[in-house]
């Protein structure tokens, strides 16, 4: 038997809701009121369309005087400044930064350029005022998922309401929310910071229900646009080069494929240089060139997380983060057979965790659903409930909590809470784990 317990209550009709951008170079944020309105891009100056937020901090030789974004940019260049730059990979590398005779952890530096980057957010709403905030960043991996989460922890943010996801998950996200004739067929995205090319293809299969949406990425590291000092000649000759890579690159993407619309992402290609490869995509495609893409899509991952639109219950996104099954239990609710929900395919493994309680007869084993939505077959995972002693209840309360420690591991701990004072809980706790 299933005891339900009550979810947690939903945020109001116009709750501030935040994207932000952690990128190497730069970084940018957007928001929505909930229920209000489109995704709006947060200006560095207010009124103009300036949202890249250089990612680096200055500190001023001898006195705690720190800046960052533009003003870090705009001094660093000074004899009395010490630039700080690389926030993210000395972050990943963990190591203590010697600044100005001084120690510093790289991950309390991160977190110092975040909370000011969202002081820009303050015409809106107060750090303190943010109801639920989705930050997105390249590769969101274990170690990226310690840091924004330590980071998120010093930021002063009143909400539990507090996300991660990767480029990947957030570009999914932001075509979602497009006219349908975008994405009616496959979608390229492609983002260029002028050394490095990533291509992101998304794929929906409609054949399978719910519609399961796979994204593949490619990186190439040889396309590299020349500085804008360099000779004209040299970069034109660079140009050409770069062109022709490209547009190899994209032939092979579209080859055989239908393809809606592309995204041309990044400072990289705002030196014109993809004239030819240009001229092919434009060929029966949509072709869009910006930068603010991965902000917006880990907003509107927001608010498909708050309440999901009927394109995002159609679609479910299986990347590599994912959880690619649904895990359930059949149980015994108000008396009549029913299916219980416990994990949901498409939940980032990490973030995945349930907790419930249930009473147990005479049965002293649990069996979870699995179905996975990757084609595979239906299977029951039985996990038994070795009892060290006996008890003469004629039923036990568990408490049940479910959670992953990989994308395809699934771990569950079992805990006994007896049944009323004649049967007092014997503290005995079942711990296993079993894949998906």
């Amino acid at each position: 038997m299933f005891l339900e317990k009550k979810e947690e209550s939903k945020l109001h009709k116009g709750s501030v809701l935040v994207g932000y951008d952690l990128g190497e170079q730069y970084s940018q944020i957007s928001y929505c009121l909930y229920g209000q309105g489109d995704v709006e891009m947060v200006a560095t100056v207010v009124g103009t369309k300036q949202y890249n937020i250089p990612t680096m901090l200055c500190k001023r030789k001898g006195v705690n005087q720190w800046y960052y974004g533009k003003d870090a940019l705009k001094y660093r260049e000074e004899e009395d400044m010490l630039p700080v730059e690389g926030l993210i990979s000395m972050a990943r590398k963990g190591e203590e930064i010697e600044l100005d005779g001084e120690m510093f952890d790289p991950v309390a530096l991160l977190t110092l350029f975040m909370k000011r980057s969202m002081t820009l957010m303050n015409f809106i709403a107060s750090i303190e005022n943010i109801d639920a905030i989705m930050f997105t960043v390249d590769d969101l991996d274990d170690r990226m998922v310690e840091i924004l989460a330590k980071a998120a922890a010093n930021l002063n943010l009143k909400t539990s309401r507090i996300y991660f996801q990767s480029h990947t998950e957030s570009f999914y996200f932001f075509m979602l929310h497009q006219p349908p004739e975008l994405w009616h067929h496959q979608v390229i995205a492609c983002e260029h910071n002028g050394i490095r090319l990533k291509t992101y293809r998304l794929e929906c299969n409609k054949r399978t229900t719910p519609i399961v949406a796979l994204i593949e990425e490619q990186i190439y590291d040889t396309l590299v646009i020349p500085e804008e000092s360099e000779e004209e000649s040299i970069k034109q000759d660079a140009y050409r080069l770069a062109d022709e890579r490209f547009l190899g690159i994209l032939q092979k993407m579209c080859e055989g494929r239908i393809v809606s619309s592309v995204y041309l992402l990044g400072d990289g290609f705002r030196a014109g240089w993809n004239e030819r490869s240009l001229q092919f995509l434009c060929h029966n495609r949509r072709v869009f060139q910006g930068n603010n893409l991965f902000s917006r899509g880990a907003c509107f991952g927001l608010i498909e997380k708050m309440e999901p639109s009927e394109a995002g219950q159609k679609h479910v996104f299986l990347g590599k983060d994912k959880l690619k099954s649904n895990i359930g239990m059949n149980v015994l609710r108000q008396g009549k057979e029913s299916y219980f929900a416990l994990l949901d395919a498409g939940e980032n493994w990490y973030e995945v965790k349930k907790e419930c309680e249930f009473l147990l007869g005479k049965e002293k084993e649990l069996a979870f659903v699995i179905t996975p939505l990757t084609g595979k077959d239906r299977e029951i995972k039985e996990v038994p409930l070795q009892h060290t002693g006996s008890s003469e209840a004629p039923y036990m309360r568990y408490r049940l909590a479910v959670s992953m420690s990989s994308p395809d591991t699934v771990q569950i701990k079992v805990t006994d809470l007896g049944f009323g004072e004649f049967f007092p809980a014997s503290g005995q706790v079942w711990e296993d784990s079993f894949r998906v």
